[in-house]
């Protein structure tokens, strides 16, 4: 189901309301966002030298520090006797990122999830549990109205109690999930600990995952704990832009539309910032062109991805976004060599005797770096000479895929860190004194 007339415009309609909006969008914030007129005053910038698409790369970039350095509302574009709606990150690395949604805001952003959780295949039959965390978080209330809106029965369970959150799913017959990938799988694992089978003796068809990246091997990984027949969807968003709405993926599974009309893509080099023709791989670079409480310009994004602007064959003409790669500033640089952390879990999902759940752990010898990949085994095992052979044919898996060694240790079922939200397996203990 497709569910708004805009998701079929044609790329020549598609443009002519982008840059009506994008030319809007940078006179107001230049009149009513000091910060904003510095920074085009910087360049020698003027909201007139701003006529077509093509002038968007004079404009400066927005990064995470900006929102920081302005923290909390430096960047709004309204007073906060505007707004309905105030959010934040957890600001765990540094002073907490702050937007604010006005009434229209809040109407764009239920439209928006309305198209995502359509695109998934979501209708007004499903019953939609919600395992995000309710709060300042985004997601969870993202999510939450865009379900409403198109009618779907939705359920905020929010996250935690595991048990009870499955004890809900077979009460209520719940037919669509909402979760990160890694709690999906956490989900599956303690049904199946409670003697229930996700795959017969529960109703989830559809799964609705965000806040996490969502690998080719992850995605095959749910089917195998929840079925084959599962509608396995990633999403995409951030509350700097928005929240949960920016884009995703449609039941063809070919990348993830995104909401052009509210949202203009570029992707960058990260080094240079050199704009990079359609169909190369670099950093994702958004404008928001329909926010009226904090429309941010040219942000920074440092998802790395790529842009496909062909028709999809579910009949939506947005651009796609390919599923993430990984983020810039989530790379490890171990011995000289880019290491993306979803290349070592595409290895660990390769073997049927590993269970999803991994810790990469960065640690550094005199003067170099070593790599450990600990990974949990599906099943115990007391032979010696299996586990020898296994850890062995993971190594040369990781050697071949990272170019560099790394030491593998395998763990008994049950052994590594669950996560309700997002993972963190990433260990880099460096420059830890």
């Amino acid at each position: 189901m497709i569910w708004s007339k805009e998701e079929t415009l044609s790329r020549k309609e598609i443009e002519e309301i982008q840059t009506a909006r994008l030319i809007e969008t940078v006179n107001r914030v230049y009149n009513n966002v000091p910060y904003y007129k510095k920074k085009m005053d910087d360049v020698g910038l003027k909201p007139e030298h701003i006529k077509s698409l093509k002038d968007l790369s004079k404009l400066p970039f927005v990064t995470k520090q900006d929102m920081r350095d302005t923290y909390p509302f430096g960047l709004f574009a309204v007073p906060k006797s505007q707004l309905v709606r105030i959010h934040a990150s957890s600001g765990t690395t540094g002073k907490p990122t702050v937007v604010g949604y006005t009434k229209n805001d809040m109407k764009m952003w239920t439209e928006a999830v309305s198209r995502i959780a359509c695109m998934g295949g979501a209708t007004e039959k499903d019953v939609a549990q919600i395992c995000f965390g309710y709060g300042m978080f985004t997601g969870a209330l993202g999510l939450h109205y865009g379900l409403e809106n198109i009618g779907a029965t939705v359920v905020p369970s929010s996250t935690g109690n595991s048990e009870k959150q499955i004890m809900y799913m077979k009460d209520f017959e719940t037919t669509l999930l909402v979760a990160t990938p890694s709690y999906a799988l956490r989900l599956a694992e303690v049904a199946q600990e409670m003697g229930i089978d996700p795959k017969k003796d529960l109703k989830v068809k559809i799964g609705l995952f965000g806040s996490e990246m969502l690998t080719d091997a992850m995605r095959e990984e749910v089917h195998n704990f929840w079925g084959k027949d599962m509608m396995v969807t990633s999403n995409y968003g951030m509350s700097e832009l928005l929240g949960p709405g920016v884009s995703g993926e449609c039941t063809e599974l070919c990348g993830m539309h995104i909401n052009e009309d509210f949202f203009i893509p570029e992707i960058i080099n990260s080094e240079t910032g050199e704009v990079l023709p359609e169909g190369e791989k670099g950093e994702l670079v958004v404008t928001c062109i329909k926010k009226e409480g904090i429309p941010l310009i040219r942000y920074r994004t440092k998802d790395i991805t790529r842009l496909f602007y062909e028709p999809c064959k579910c009949g939506r003409t947005f651009a796609r976004m390919e599923n993430l790669s990984g983020r810039s500033d989530d790379m490890l640089k171990i011995r000289g060599v880019n290491v993306f952390p979803s290349q070592i879990e595409e290895v660990i999902f390769g073997f049927s005797e590993l269970g999803p759940h991994y810790e990469i752990i960065i640690e550094r010898e005199g003067f170099s770096d070593k790599l450990t990949v600990r990974v949990e085994l599906l099943k115990n095992t007391d032979s010696f000479t299996e586990l020898e052979a296994l850890s062995k044919n993971v190594r040369a898996r990781l050697k071949v895929m990272l170019g560099i060694d790394a030491k593998v240790m395998l763990e008994s079922p049950n052994t590594l860190q669950r996560f309700e939200g997002k993972a963190k397996r990433i260990k880099d203990l460096r420059n830890v004194k």
